[in-house]
């Protein structure tokens, strides 16, 4: 699939096995999310989830200078209130993303800024370089994020860190990110890609079903009650004693 697009690329097994490294690749935009790349970025994660992949690296290619540096205010100025509810019908990039039944890590390899803060959180786990710059800068254009960051970005770092960086425009640092909670480790050249490699391959190397219904617990916790969050989590519990995996795990432990 990623072989027939021309701004995103896709490969397996380089990182560990098991491991699929989707880039995107937009360098004369710094990867800002148009409409083709967006397209192109649902096509390959929808053949990632019919494969044996089960873990996704999420990153802008070298050169390209950003992870996503927004969205592509070309089309954006281009469009009337009508043309933007018919370009925000789900499901979007985002939800694709979030929605993946493989873990997502966000190699966050430069800034990651509107468009590409949320789909930063829309992943997973997210793992930032140190000269990364994030944030949600659409209050400035006069508008406001309208690909999840009102609502993911709370959930994340608490209403008030939220508040600040939406309402006020500002870009911070890949530190102050993670002291917030809105990237979980931040590295340098020498370390950045060895941690990225160790998590997909520590993730990789355990039982696929086991990493999708995990993922699936860890994601009701913030879409439900407690009580129906337990419940949700005992069922899923219990459909894994129905897998092979569960079996040779505790026999190998």
């Amino acid at each position: 699939t990623a072989a027939d697009c021309e701004t995103v690329e896709a490969t397996v097994g380089d990182r560990a096995d098991h491991v699929a490294t989707v880039e995107l690749n937009r360098p004369d935009a710094r990867n800002a999310l148009n409409g083709q790349l967006r397209a192109e970025l649902t096509e390959v994660f929808d053949a990632i989830a019919d494969s044996d992949v089960r873990v996704v690296v999420l990153t802008g290619a070298e050169g390209t200078g950003a992870f996503v540096a927004g969205a592509d205010v070309t089309e954006l100025r281009e469009r009337d209130a009508l043309q933007q509810r018919e370009a925000s019908k789900r499901p979007r990039v985002y939800e694709v993303v979030d929605d993946c039944p493989m873990p997502v890590i966000a190699r966050i390899n430069g800034h990651a800024l509107g468009g590409g803060c949320e789909l930063v959180q829309a992943c997973d786990v997210r793992i930032a370089h140190e000269d990364a710059k994030i944030g949600q800068p659409e209050i400035n254009l006069g508008i406001m994020p309208g690909g999840g960051g009102t609502q993911r970005l709370p959930r994340l770092v608490g209403e008030g860190h939220a508040m600040r960086l939406i309402l006020t425009g500002e870009v911070i640092d890949a530190s102050e990110a993670a002291d917030i909670g809105l990237v979980e480790e931040v590295h340098d050249d020498e370390t950045f890609d060895e941690r990225v490699d160790d998590i997909a391959a520590s993730m990789a190397a355990k039982s696929p079903v086991a990493l999708e219904f995990a993922k699936k617990a860890v994601k009701g916790a913030s879409r439900m009650d407690l009580e129906d969050g337990i419940e949700y989590e005992a069922e899923l519990f219990a459909q894994l004693f129905a897998t092979e995996d569960k079996n040779e795990g505790i026999d190998a432990f």
